[in-house]
This record gives structure tokens, sequence and C-alpha cells, in this order.
């Protein structure tokens, strides 16, 4: 009984049509984001780099460089302080988790892009 109770407050905080992007993907994360009684959108662009979790907790990791430092955030999928991600291009992966991102500089960091039809 308790799972079907947890099922049932799980499917009321996921969205109908979460967006739809893959490992690999160079996206825009539009973030809400609250400063005192303002809110504006701010944009996390980076890679792609890790999904993991099901459910209402999946979430996905962004990385990006940053004067020349690495960052990486963990975004929840269903989080509705997310307005939209957008896909600004797909690479070529054969691996569930880029962690071997971490330790590449410059150049060696970009993926091959996939072409779409």
């Amino acid at each position: 009984m308790s799972k079907a109770i947890l099922d049932l407050v799980e499917k009321t905080a996921m969205k109908e049509n979460p967006p739809q992007f893959e490992i690999g993907d160079t996206v825009d994360v539009h973030l809400k984001i609250l400063e005192g009684n303002k809110e504006r959108i701010q944009v996390f662009s980076g890679v792609v780099i890790a999904l993991s979790g099901s459910g209402s907790k999946e979430m996905f990791t962004v990385r990006r460089i940053v004067a020349g430092e690495g960052v990486e955030r963990k975004f929840p999928i269903h989080s509705p302080r997310i307005e939209k991600v957008e896909v600004k291009r797909s690479g070529v992966v054969r691996r569930a988790k880029l962690y071997f991102l971490r330790d590449r500089v410059g150049k060696a960091v970009r993926l091959k892009e996939r072409r779409r039809n």
C-alpha cells in the first residue's frame, strides 16, 4: 500500500513532457532564479555527461569550462525551477557516462557532432 501512495505522490511531481536530450548533447538549461522578490531566467550551457535516477528523482549532469576551470552541475529533470532545456548540438558518444572529459583540456573536450536528417 505504501508503494502505491509513493507512486501517486511522485506522479503528481513529474512533468507531463520532460525535455528530450541524450548523453553528449550540448544543451542550454534555462533556470528560474529568485533574487529577493524578483524572478529571472539564468542559462547554464554545457555538455550532458551523465543521466542518473528514475521517476521523479531523475537527474542529469551538465559540464562546461569557465575561465579554464571545469564546472559541473546536476539538475533534476522534473524540477519546476527548470524552464526549458534547449539542445544546441548532438555529439557522437559510445558510453553512458562521459566522465573521461574531466581529464581533457582544450580541443580534446569537443565531441564529434552527430548529423540529424
